[in-house]
């Protein structure tokens, strides 16, 4: 049902060239090129419509992610941003976590990140940080894409957090990891 929803209003056959393409290169299983704002009215949809049952929505994130289309994981973000994390007993950087594939585009994480902070969510712990720096490649870009935003929120990393993630290992050709390991590294030391 909410797969059906992301193409209304959008015309999808002029764009389906396009969001094919870009989704193939971005590692979604579909693209469809369903605008945000449209997203942001589905996931309020699902948020006030669901008669308040906030497990079937922390659910939904999880098999959103599984199915792992761009329009998926825009919405996962948005609803696990918005749930009641407090009465579902949950920490939402811990559910990131445990979507998350080997592998995932940069875009997807940010989306969840930038979501849960623009949601006045409070940052993963150093402790979780420092975990995941050390843990898949996955998790390890989650840490420094974290870190990163937390700083330009005003969040300072510790040096051994730091010194972690400077040792991450960034793909060949990664320029959006690299720049951000770098403007991480100069915001600290102008500190």
């Amino acid at each position: 049902m909410v797969r059906e929803a992301y193409p209304i209003g959008v015309p999808a056959l002029i764009m389906k060239s396009s969001t094919d393409r870009l989704g193939e290169s971005a590692g979604y299983s579909f693209h469809l090129g369903t605008p945000d704002e449209m997203l942001r009215l589905i996931a309020s949809w699902l948020l006030t419509g669901a008669g308040g049952d906030q497990r079937r929505l922390l659910r939904l994130v999880q098999r959103l992610w599984e199915r792992h289309g761009r329009e998926d994981v825009a919405l996962a973000a948005l609803l696990l941003a918005n749930l009641d994390h407090a009465a579902l007993g949950i920490n939402p950087w811990a559910v990131l976590a445990g979507c998350t594939r080997g592998s995932e585009p940069a875009e997807a994480l940010l989306l969840s990140i930038e979501e849960m902070l623009r949601a006045g969510r409070p940052m993963p712990s150093e402790e979780m940080l420092l975990e995941w720096s050390g843990g898949r490649t996955v998790d390890a870009h989650m840490a420094l894409l974290v870190s990163y935003a937390g700083s330009v929120r005003g969040h300072t990393a510790s040096e051994e957090l730091l010194d972690r993630l400077a040792s991450i290992e960034i793909p060949d050709g990664d320029s959006l990891l690299g720049r951000v390991m770098q403007r991480l590294r100069d915001g600290q030391a102008q500190d």
